[in-house]
């Protein structure tokens, strides 16, 4: 399961620090448990005891478990709208509805073990599964089109589709917008932390039709 650092992982940590549990240095020692993964924590055994025998709180994964108690959900698409109709060749804007809930940052604490982790997660990229094999990835929200914007490409997250929709399933593009949250957790008590990412989806379609030139 893991290692014990005995005696090279006595820790000396100062006065007071929440690793004593209300002890002191003459009632025991602190020691550092490692797992073999890399995480780990510390504990207080008094006097007279034999060191811990294998590590009992791994922080990642409590962090985990206060990231499933979140609410993370994957991007409220805005664009392409499914009532919408888009032109070959023409600059799609896609953008997504931010909010706690889809954006973040959204922040909640779990303990285990008298150990307390708390972990903040907000979205770092969204990637766009077109539907025409091409993938777009954005980091952030993406820029809401005004009419003002003409034909522009969008500034930070746009696609140009080459072909109509008219043969795929429904006469619609299927895309999917998937959205990567970055979940960064700390234990104060354990003077640790890190990150780790979960991904949530949403699936959107695309209407698009070719110019029809009448001469």
């Amino acid at each position: 399961m893991g290692q014990v650092l005995l005696p090279e992982g006595r820790l000396a940590p100062p006065s007071g620090h929440l690793a004593w549990k209300g002890h002191d240095a003459k009632d025991g020692a602190v020691y550092l448990v490692q797992c073999d993964s890399g995480r780990g924590g510390v504990t207080f055994v008094p006097n007279g005891q034999d060191g811990p025998a294998a590590p009992t709180i791994d922080p990642e994964t409590v962090a985990r478990q206060a990231a499933a108690s979140m609410r993370l959900e994957g991007p409220t698409v805005a664009s392409p709208r499914a009532a919408g109709t888009y032109v070959v060749g023409m600059p799609m804007w896609m953008w997504a509805t931010p909010s706690p809930s889809t954006f973040g940052p959204a922040t909640a604490s779990a303990t285990a073990g008298g150990v307390t982790v708390t972990a903040t997660a907000k979205v770092t990229r969204v990637r766009w599964a077109m539907g025409d094999g091409e993938t777009v990835t954005c980091h952030g929200p993406g820029t809401a089109y005004a009419k003002s914007r003409g034909k522009a490409m969008s500034p930070d997250c746009g696609h140009l589709y080459e072909r109509p929709s008219y043969e795929e399933p429904g006469g619609r593009f299927q895309g999917t917008a998937t959205a990567t949250w970055t979940v960064t957790w700390t234990a104060p008590a354990l003077n640790d932390g890190g990150t780790f990412t979960e991904t949530r989806a949403t699936e959107f379609t695309a209407t698009v039709h070719e110019v029809q030139v009448v001469n």
